[in-house]
């Protein structure tokens, strides 16, 4: 077996990716591992890891070679963490708890069913997105946020971070307008569609929340919401329930045939928990954040 680095040309101005082959002496691929490498203001000190081996070769030496080589590369970029992600109960779960990560994070992913044909519910979330809230007014944009409204979208995502993490060390995430932009072109560059809902304080029409959500490009499978975040000044009003409600009604009118819709949320983020289930999204499976300490 030999262990091969890889070039990605996939550099952003938040992180570039190194990644190793890992192969039999015939050519023949045998796993691979990708180490993302943060780069951005709050967040140079974490890498994510991402390890994939054939079945038919676990528990052959793979897995761990090619964990040895991106640890490595970590520590020689001066990483104080690294993470990775695994479904509970899986190969990979094992395999991280074995090889020194500890479990940090618990999130349980749930989906709300487009196609369940329960008309009851589908008229309640659109009571839930109709619904006024004094002070307050939704917008909603597709793709890259529009110019007169970067600012100030740049500036609410704060409301993300005190988002529960419980023991990662995730850092705190530096956002500007071009960042914002930057996700957006990246979502495009992937051929999927980036909507994002967001809530404006009436009296001076800046942005206090957000709801994003990215459905396959062809409009079929399932969606993926991103971050829903309230600012700490405004919450309390009913605002994430809202927003999120208003996601799934223009998911509903703008991609017809789309089949659902999937979040993750932490176990400790009960606030969220809560709006998830009073919407109808039901649990499908836990993953697990592991963290490899390296100093």
């Amino acid at each position: 077996m030999r262990v091969t680095a890889l070039t990605d040309p996939d550099r952003t101005s938040s992180a570039h990716r190194l990644a190793w082959l890992a192969h039999a002496d015939d050519g023949d691929p045998l796993g691979s591992v990708f180490l993302r490498v943060f780069t951005r203001e709050g967040q140079e000190h974490l890498a994510e890891l991402e390890v994939n081996v054939h079945k038919a070769e676990r528990r052959r030496g793979v897995g761990s070679r090619l964990l040895d080589a991106a640890v490595n590369a970590a520590r020689q970029a001066g990483r104080r963490s690294v993470v990775a992600q695994a479904d509970a109960g899986t190969p990979g779960d094992r395999f991280l708890a074995a090889h020194g990560f500890r479990k940090v994070l618990t999130l349980t992913y749930a989906r709300f069913d487009l196609n369940d044909g329960d008309t009851a519910k589908a008229a309640e979330t659109a009571a839930t997105a109709e619904r006024p809230h004094p002070g307050y007014r939704l917008t909603s944009w597709r793709g890259t946020v529009p110019e007169e409204l970067a600012g100030t979208f740049a500036a609410s995502r704060r409301a993300m971070d005190d988002m529960p993490m419980d023991d990662t060390d995730y850092g705190v995430v530096v956002w500007d307008i071009e960042r914002v932009r930057s996700v957006a072109r990246a979502v495009a560059d992937r051929g999927e569609l980036l909507t994002t809902v967001a809530a404006l304080d009436a009296s001076d029409g800046s942005i206090v929340g957000f709801s994003e959500l990215v459905v396959p490009g062809d409009g079929k499978g399932d969606g993926t919401h991103y971050g829903t975040g309230v600012l700490p000044e405004h919450r309390g009003h009913g605002l994430g329930r809202w927003m999120k409600a208003e996601s799934i009604r223009l998911a509903r009118t703008d991609h017809p045939a789309l089949a659902g819709l999937v979040t993750d949320t932490a176990d400790s983020n009960t606030h969220m928990r809560r709006i998830n289930d009073a919407l109808g999204y039901v649990p499908t499976h836990q993953a697990l954040e592991y963290q490899l300490d390296l100093r």
